[in-house]
């Protein structure tokens, strides 16, 4: 049964962590519908607050049917029995205790079970209808309650879309298909080729040199297009990197990552601060000396001239 509620939150990503958090489920598990984008106004006056509708499954509840009335019976006059005899009645034989069922242990790490044949079977399905040649490899792990799906093949690049698309549409539907109708929630985690932990390397590895560059320039920088999990990822790689902060601008699916830089943080390390910041030697008070200047020789009067001539 698909319920939904409604929340709201200073910016839409407030409102959107709000109600995943009040529903402890992360953004693969439910659909976003955004009601109001919101206003922040101008010096606090006139602000109006994102928001938004999420839906998500909630198993294991059905609409009860209402019980009919049922129609008042007339009471019928009694009739006079008659006597029966006392019957002897057959004695019960001791019912034999049942043997006791063996009871069975949950799967261990790594091993198969009942969701990761569900999960491999409707993903063979959904490739043979995709015109793919792949196969899904399902592994359960009961702690974390997830199911690791590797997809292997020759044309599992297609399975992966650019920036991940196509693989992150494929894992949520394969969580909306195992989930549906269920009382316990298993998390399905789809990866092929070592794609996720790629992508985080890369997003880290562009985080930290965006992040060099905003401190060296001192300027702002905007990242490309991402969605909210690749977003999640830059703003925990540079959450202790000195001298920047990062935020979220724009509307989906063009939300973008902003480095800015921030002067509140500008104690840097001295290896690392720029030769122009550099402390430079204190200049000494003392008076410099000067150079010594040859005087002039004395150049004879005009009236002894005269007189020479003369």
């Amino acid at each position: 049964m698909i319920k939904s509620i409604e929340a709201t939150g200073r910016t839409k990503d407030d409102a959107i962590e709000s109600a995943l958090k009040t529903l402890g489920l992360s953004i693969d598990d439910v659909s976003l519908e955004i009601l109001d984008m919101g206003k922040t106004g101008f010096l606090g006056f006139g602000a109006v607050p994102a928001r938004v509708r999420v839906s998500y499954e909630a198993p294991g509840e059905e609409p009860q049917p209402e019980p009919v009335p049922e129609p008042e019976k007339k009471p019928e006059p009694k009739r006079e029995k008659p006597e029966k005899k006392a019957e002897k009645k057959p004695e019960k034989k001791a019912e034999k205790p049942e043997p006791a069922k063996a009871q069975v242990s949950a799967p261990a790490e790594g091993e198969k079970n009942d969701k990761t044949a569900e999960v491999e079977t409707f993903l063979a399905g959904l490739f043979e209808r995709m015109n793919v040649e792949a196969e899904a490899k399902a592994v359960y792990d009961p702690a974390e309650k997830t199911v690791s799906v590797e997809l292997v093949g020759a044309r599992v690049g297609a399975l992966i879309g650019r920036r991940g698309e196509t693989l992150d549409a494929i894992q949520h539907l394969t969580n909306y298909v195992i989930n549906n109708g269920e009382n316990e929630r298993i998390r399905v985690n789809v990866d092929a080729e070592n794609y996720r932990a790629k992508r985080v390397d890369a997003l880290s590895g562009l985080a930290r040199k965006t992040a060099a560059k905003v401190v060296k320039y001192r300027r702002n920088m905007t990242l490309e297009p991402m969605n909210a999990y690749e977003r999640h990822v830059i703003h925990t790689a540079l959450q202790g990197f000195n001298g920047v902060t990062t935020y979220s601008t724009g509307t989906e699916p063009n939300r973008r990552v902003v480095v800015a830089y921030d002067r509140t943080q500008r104690a840097e390390p001295e290896a690392e601060r720029p030769r122009s910041q550099k402390e430079r030697p204190a200049r000494s008070s003392a008076p410099r000396p000067q150079p010594e200047v040859p005087e002039a020789p004395a150049q004879p009067s005009k009236d002894k001239i005269t007189r020479e001539w003369c």
